[in-house]
This record gives C-alpha cells, structure tokens and sequence, in this order.
C-alpha cells in the first residue's frame, strides 16, 4: 500500500465528511463509517507522521460553523472523544490510562460512567451566577452565539441556584464565571409529533431527533425554538472560577444538579473498567427504553487530578472515551441506484431499497458512499444486500449476499426518473458513476475516493453553497449574504453564479418584491457588495471556492504567482514545487482554471469591478518585508481595540498565522483583558507573552 497516498485520501474524505456532518449538517455516512476512516487516518499518522498533512482532521476537532449567527470562540476548545465499538478497545483504554499515570496494570481506575446523548453539543456562560451567553459547539474552537434560543430551554437555569442550604445558597453567588457544556435533546415523542405536524403541512421531515434537535437550536426565530420542547443535560463544565471546588466527575456532576442543572440519572460510579464494562451491558439491554435517543455510554476517569495528568490530545481528552453500540442489520434487494450532485459537488450513489424494517424504523435508501467502495462490495442493481443502520443515523450497504442473474435485473424496477440526466451504467458486476455532471453536464474528475463536478462556480447543485462560502466573513465578507437570502434570490433566479451578486444593482425592482427585504435592507446590502470589491487578493483567491485552497494556500498562490492570470498559466509541476503542496492539490487548483465556465465567471466579477489588490509585496524566494511573517500568535483575553477576528486578518495579511491552542513553537501569546486558562497555561510553558500595546508596536513596525 502507498502509505503517503493513502493518508492523502483519508486526510481528504474525512474532511469532507466533517464539512457535511458539521457545517451543512447533511451527512452521507454513518458515525460508524467516519469513526472507521478516522480511526485508520489516526493509526497511519501515528506510525508515519512525515506524511501528517497540515489539514489532517486529527489536528482539529471538526469542521466549520455555519455564518448565520454571531461567532462565539469558546476559552477553552470543546474536544470530541475517541469512539470504541469494542469491548478489547475499552479495556486498551483501561491500560493506557495506567500505563501514563505509572501505575500498575491490575490496579483499580474509577471511573464516572454516563450515556452518551446523540444531541446538540452547547456551551452555557454564566457570570455572577446569570446565564449571560450560549453557543454551539461548532468546529470546537468557534461556535454561534444562540444564546436567546436557548433560554428558551426550561431545563437550563437563568439564573444558578443551590438546593442544599442557605449557607451554600450563599456561597453559590460567589461564582463568578462558570462555563456549563450539556447536551440539547428533543425526546422521542416530541419528535414524532413535529414530523407529523411537518407532514401535515407538507413540510420536508428532519431524519432524526438529533437533526430535530440542531435544527430547532438554529432558528433565527426563538418562537419555533421555544415550540420544540428542547431539553438539555449537563454533562461538564470549561473554564470556571476559583471559587467551585470539587475532586471528582461525579461531585462536578453533583454541584452542577444542586446549581439547577439537568443531570441524567442514570449517571454512575464504576470501581474498575470491569463495572463500567457492566454498565455498558446494562444500558445496551435497556436502550430502547429510554425516552431520548442514546448511542453508546461515556467512561470518564473519576479523579480530577487524574484527569489533570492525563490531559488531552489534539482532538480528544485522553480521560474519557465513548463506547458505542453495534449497529443493526437486515437484508434486503437494490431496486435502484440514483446519483445525485452535493453542495460542494461530489456525486454520491445512493441505492434505491425494497423497504426494510432495521431497528424499527423502515429503511428505503442507503448510501453506497463513492465508486471505489460500490467496486470493492462489487455492488450493483438486483443485488441482495445486507443493510446496516449504523449509530442510528444513514444506512449503508455492507456487503452483497447474493448476486442479481439476468432475470433479477429484469425484475428489479429498475428507473432514472429520480435523477438528473444520466444516472450511470449498471453493465458489468458493478455499478458505474457517470463521468458527466448529472446536475450540469460537466465533466467530472476523480478526486481522492470521490468523483466530483469541478464546475464550482456555475453547477446549479452547488451554487448555492458557493455563494454562501464567496460571500463568508474570511472570503470575500458581504455583510447581509446570508444563506437564507441566498435562497431566495438563487429560487428566484437573481443569482446564477457569484458573478451576479455584482449585478444585483440592476434588479431592484424585482429585490423589493421579495418577502421581508425593505429598500433599506437592499441599501444595506448594495452598500456591502460595492465595499467588498477591493478585497486582499488571497482572500479572493480563498472565495472562489477552489477545491483544497484554503486561506494559508490561497496566500501562498498569490505570494508566488502574483494574480489569477499567474495562478492560470501555472501548470501541475509549477504549483506542486513552488511551495510544496501535493500533486492533489495542484491538480486541484489546474483544473479549476482549465475550465470555461469557471474563467468566464471570473472575468464577469472582474468586468463588474472587483479589484482584488496584493497584500504582500516580495519577490520569490525571498523573506517578507513584514517582520510578522512566519511567525505564529495566539491571543487570549478581550482587546480593547480589535475584535479577535480583525487581530488575527491582520496578522494573516502580513504572512503570520493564527492559532487556537497553547503549543510549543507559538512566538508571540498576546494577552488581553480577562485572559483566562490559556494566559495560564502560556506562562507555564514559558512562552513570550506581549500586552495589546506590544502588539499594536509590532504591527507599527
């Protein structure tokens, strides 16, 4: 096996399947297909960390939020733990934790076991005992301010309280800050009732309680949130003043129920692994009993200090893991395959099911994920297949159990109504994706494990995400160009490409004919589009939306060829030894300019007048004129004079980077007001910690 490739695609697809899961949440796999790859990726960087890329999803813990709220960074990042579907795993688990605390291998860990809610992650912030501010939990790093939706929540307090004695009511004032993360929920028979009412009203229906749930915490209306019957559980607390005290998960678990918390009460302490293990056999045979949906249990170690030592990797905690329950199966026949185009134009099979009942809930689709695995499963249409309903979430063909002959296929109903165009071959043993675009004609490419649609800027299926992304705060930032507004001017055909945002001008007619968008609405937003267009030239690189090219690549594009007519002529060889991206990448970026229709979009936004401008004036190979370049900054703490997003731009227009987490080789960790764990933990590793006023210095220079 080509281990540096493998890495490549698995580096690729998993985070592929973050930003679907996390950003549009629209997930086409099963958490146990995404644990699966993740898990691979994780083993192959450990044992080959030469070939970790910079954007390896093990270095993060997710994807990105969505911009439709205010952005939240969270003081301390909200990690995701490490799954196990295995009973060896967890006692693994067991030994490692005694391997790093130097203690013996038949000594006993206790452990605070608890079930694992399939729900919203949230944080709650609470200031002299008010509930002053909520926020999802977005890439784990930044979040959305959906504070007003969640005070909607009866199980979370406004207001902490104390359940003990007056004494203590007393001392629970003296809490200065707590930061509180639960989990939102929607029950099961909240659940059914909104789809039926959904149904009634010819509604599209959400898949699951947990989509239910995120949904419902994402209205921009906090009347619909409040109509949800949401609930929350506490499950842990971020950063907190000195003044809670407590030595163990279960006595955090117990204050935190005596501050009027909603604490499961199934929560339990374990002596050893082999009474966690117990608990888990106990929850499993019980798990359809419970009123929200679970997927598996969490097994914290008990002990604070323990937890302390243990600290965490760069994803998760190395104290807690979750052990999920195995997925179900049944078997069934394909009646069809159909492809269809994602937002970010990956053409994903999806086979067509006789309806099957797999843990109780009828199954018709299953998702076949990309060419590669319908080839490996040699998967084709009449096929008799076993179906799993993995985390209960998508379902996924796992394997053929018998082979369609020639009469089967006749039988099995096979039709293309459902696509778009041409749905693919189905000659031979397995199923063929198309190699034109069903959604646009185009020609398609391999791409990794996929095969996409590279007309980005111009395929009807992915336009809409490609405006959303152009017009994002990092990209080309039109204050107003939401996702909901694109909706509504891509249904009434106002936009067909990012291009004609700039012409939006000449439709004003037909703008203050739209529902809720006023003249000054359309002042406002005119306004945004004509300031947008003198932008940083890496930021409009990024907008674009190119396959791979984030912010950091879209800088180095413009570092070394200067334009987009240097990016254009520059072939595969060129950009993949300029800076050193690989041949995926560049691939990437060569055949998005090899294609008509994204150049003439391109032309368009020049002719309407975008001026994308240069930020960092220098000459290949040599240093930057910036003495910032290179080096790498971690604020902390409110600045007085830029917001944390403006600081961290500026840095970046002049070739430094931004970072989330206190790590070794940071060379600068400016401190402002309030700074909180990170200050702390900065001044332990011995870091250079500057005030804002040696910032604003450093920047002067």
């Amino acid at each position: 096996m080509d281990i540096k490739k493998r890495i490549n695609e698995l580096t690729d697809e998993v985070n592929y399947h973050n930003y679907l899961y996390y950003v549009l949440e629209d997930p086409v796999i099963s958490d146990f297909e995404f644990d699966k790859l993740l898990k691979e990726l994780s083993i192959l960087e450990e044992k080959y960390p030469e070939y970790a890329r910079a954007d390896s999803p093990t270095k993060r813990v997710g994807g990105e939020p969505i911009e439709k709220f205010s952005q939240i960074t969270h003081r301390i990042p909200m990690l995701s733990l490490d799954n196990t579907y295995s009973k060896e795993d967890v006692i693994e688990f067991d030994l490692k934790v005694k391997r790093f605390l130097n203690l013996p291998a038949d000594k006993d860990i206790e452990y605070e076991c608890e079930l694992k809610f399939d729900g919203l992650a949230i944080e709650l912030i609470y200031e002299n005992g008010l509930f002053t501010v909520g926020s999802t939990r977005g890439d784990g790093i930044t979040g959305e301010d959906v504070t007003k939706n969640l005070k909607t929540i009866k199980t979370i307090p406004l207001k902490l309280i104390n359940m003990e004695d007056a004494e203590q009511v007393r001392r629970a004032g003296q809490i200065k800050y707590i930061e509180v993360r639960g989990e939102v929920l929607m029950d099961k028979k909240a659940f059914k009732k909104l789809n039926e009412q959904r149904l009634k009203d010819n509604m599209p229906l959400f898949a699951n309680p947990r989509n239910a749930a995120a949904g419902s915490i994402r209205q921009l209306d906090s009347k619909i949130t409040s109509a949800r019957n949401l609930v929350m559980f506490a499950y842990g607390i971020g950063e907190y003043s000195e003044e809670l005290r407590f030595s163990t998960q279960f006595e955090l678990m117990r204050k935190l129920k005596l501050l009027g918390f909603n604490i499961n009460k199934e929560t339990k302490i374990a002596k050893n692994i082999n009474e966690a293990l117990d608990y888990y056999e106990d929850i499993a045979a019980r798990r359809e009993s419970f009123s929200f949906d679970i997927d598996g249990v969490v097994i914290k170690v008990n002990d604070i200090k323990f937890q302390e030592k243990l600290g965490e990797l760069s994803k998760t905690p190395r104290w807690a893991t979750a052990y999920k329950f195995l997925a179900k199966q049944a078997t069934t026949v394909i009646k069809d395959i159909i492809v269809s185009v994602g937002r970010t134009g990956v053409l994903t099979p999806v086979a067509v099911l006789n309806p099957v009942i797999i843990g109780g809930v009828e199954v018709q689709r299953a998702t076949l994920h990309n060419q590669d695995e319908i080839a490996r499963k040699n998967i084709n249409i009449g096929d008799t297949v076993l179906v799993e309903r993995s985390g209960d979430v998508i379902p996924e063909v796992v394997k053929v159990v018998k082979k369609a002959g020639i009469a089967d296929f006749k039988d099995s109903n096979y039709k293309s109504s459902e696509s778009i165009g041409d749905i693919g071959s189905s000659s031979g043993d397995y199923f063929k994706i198309p190699n034109l675009c069903p959604c646009c004609g185009s020609v398609t490419v391999i791409d990794g494990a996929a095969v996409r649609c590279i007309n980005e800027l111009a395929c009807p299926c992915q336009i809409k995400a490609s405006i959303v992304h152009f017009a994002s705060k990092r990209a080309m930032d039109i204050e107003g160009l939401g996702e909901m507004l694109v909706d509504k001017f891509v249904e009434n055909k106002l936009i067909k490409t990012v291009a004609d945002i700039y012409y939006l001008y000449l439709e004003k007619e037909n703008l203050e004919k739209l529902e809720g968008f006023g003249k000054k609405s359309i002042e406002n937003l005119l306004n945004s589009i004509e300031k947008s267009k003198n932008i940083a030239y890496d930021r409009f690189i990024f907008a674009l939306g190119i396959r791979h090219v984030g912010e950091h690549i879209a800088f180095l594009l413009i570092k070394y060829f200067r334009d987009i007519k240097g990016i254009k002529n520059a072939s595969v060889e060129d950009l993949n030894s300029k800076f050193g991206i690989g041949e995926e990448i560049a691939k990437s970026i060569y055949n998005f300019f090899r294609l008509e229709s994204n150049i003439i979009v391109i032309n368009k936004l020049f002719a309407a007048g975008v001026n994308p401008h240069a930020v960092i004036s220098e000459k290949i190979g040599q240093e930057a004129v910036s003495p910032l370049y290179g080096k790498h900054f971690l604020f902390t703490g409110a600045l007085k004079n830029f917001s944390r997003d403006a600081a961290e731009n500026i840095i970046k227009e002049r070739g430094a980077f931004a970072e989330k987490t206190v790590k070794k080789g940071l060379d600068y960790v400016v401190a402002g007001d309030e700074p909180g764990s990170k200050y702390a933990k900065a001044v332990k590793s011995g870091l250079k910690i500057i005030s804002e006023d040696e910032f604003i210095k450093l920047l002067n220079e």
